[in-house]
């Protein structure tokens, strides 16, 4: 469980409430273009995270000893975090992206290393709530990293204080976006040191063969594993439906704060300050829906999560600065403060569901995959899990870039994100209906 919880504020504070929007407003020539940067750079680590994750789960299952290369990659996400100090307003887009790529891609392989590990060590009846409770407190570790960050170090830029109404812990600058570049560093030390339990406590698989021996036969593996896909059309029909939903849903995880830092031109503590709330409402959710596990299977919590999860896309695409329901119902601005107009107000409402739905979907979904595998097959298996779950990203972020550069509206560039929940959701249904095994 500790591995969720050192692994989250990466994604949390990086890539979702900070760096991101940090990234997209102030290190090129305007937000266009930096979301389009932004787009573009998750778009490739999507692609590599894609053709390397298979191999990596064969890995996991030939050659065993998961923990030395959760380790190994660990060295390269700490180092690529480090550098994002060095991402100065107006440096340009290429290095913060490179080093955004490569931390992304340590840090989606190492879950495919860990994921493989939870067959082994979790009955088939408790793994649905370890694995939202597990990712619960992995949106716990997120929000403690995030909110002193929010409160202490984050400052509104033309005041030059927090939102408690002091000066920036440190003395950063805001001008500098020095808040924003210090979130790099701290994310990479809270990753390693909670990392620590896993190399301390968890019972590692057995090493088997040498890692050059496994890799070479890492293709032929993969060839296999595909093969017998056909032969189980639950597994198979459950992997391309979630190829489309994650797609739709990791769109969302690294678009939507860059989205509401350019609707409403929110900075970077009202950014976090929405993260604090959508990450409260995940914690929540993945909480309470380990607490019924044991009355539904995962299949049911997934088809609600992505009920869930559309209807609140529907509603932000729907929104503007003014107004909510594609301008049907006008908002009437507010006075000067934080979230002081109502359509900010409303974006908040939508992150409340998001926040709901968006853990139990992807803890529901680990579930489902660990329930329908045996622990010798489970590496293959997640491999392919991390594959689909990234194979097609860049078509969803990709799609963004192109909607947006097209019409200039990141309203439309989130609209199309819906193509991927609701195709999903409905493959999904469908596959249901397959036997779990020929």
């Amino acid at each position: 469980m500790l591995f969720d919880w050192a692994a989250q504020p990466f994604f949390t504070v990086i890539t979702t409430f900070v760096f991101g929007p940090y990234f997209v407003s102030q290190l090129g020539s305007d937000p266009v273009s930096g979301q389009v940067a932004w787009a573009h750079a998750a778009t490739l680590a999507g692609i590599v995270i894609a053709i390397f994750a298979p191999l990596a789960g064969g890995l996991a299952d030939a050659a065993g000893g998961n923990k030395r290369f959760i380790g190994t990659l660990a060295v390269i996400q700490v180092f690529s975090l480090s550098m994002l100090w060095f991402a100065v307003p107006g440096s340009g887009y290429f290095w913060p992206a490179f080093f955004i790529i490569l931390a992304t891609f340590a840090a989606e392989i190492s879950v495919v290393f860990n994921d493989a590990m939870l067959p082994r060590l979790v009955k088939a009846e408790a793994l649905s709530r370890i694995s939202n409770d597990a990712w619960g407190l992995g949106y716990l570790g997120g929000m403690i990293v995030l909110i002193p960050f929010i409160l202490l170090m984050a400052a509104n830029p033309a005041t030059g204080l927090t939102v408690l109404g002091h000066t920036p812990l440190f003395g950063l600058d805001p001008a500098e976006g020095e808040a924003a570049r210090l979130s790099g560093p701290l994310s990479a030390i809270w990753y390693l040191v909670f990392l620590l339990p896993l190399f301390f406590f968890t019972p590692d698989t057995p090493r088997t063969k040498a890692v050059g021996q496994a890799a070479r036969g890492g293709l032929s593996d993969l060839k296999q594993t595909l093969l017998v896909l056909k032969d189980r059309p639950l597994l198979l029909r459950f992997l391309v439906a979630r190829m489309l939903y994650m797609d739709g849903l990791n769109g969302l995880l690294v678009l939507g704060g860059a989205f509401a830092a350019a609707t409403f031109g929110w900075s970077t503590m009202e950014i976090g300050l929405f993260g604090i709330v959508l990450n409260i409402a995940a914690i929540i959710g993945c909480f309470a829906v380990a607490r019924v596990s044991h009355l539904v299977g995962p299949g049911v919590l997934i088809a609600c999560a992505l009920v869930m999860l559309i209807l609140a896309m529907v509603l932000m695409v729907s929104t503007g600065p003014d107004a909510i329901l594609f301008g049907l119902v006008p908002m009437a601005s507010g006075k000067a403060g934080l979230f002081a107009d109502g359509a900010e107000k409303a974006s908040m409402f939508y992150g409340v569901i998001i926040g709901l739905a968006f853990g139990p979907a992807q803890a529901a979904s680990r579930a489902f995959l660990a329930k329908h595998v045996q622990s010798d097959e489970s590496g293959r298996f997640f491999g392919l899990y991390a594959l689909t779950g990234r194979m097609t990203s860049f078509l969803a972020t990709g799609a963004f870039a192109l909607v947006v550069s097209w019409t200039g509206s990141p309203n439309m560039g989130m609209a199309s994100l819906l193509i991927f929940l609701v195709s999903g959701l409905f493959l999904f249904l469908r596959g249901l209906k397959a036997p779990e095994q020929t």
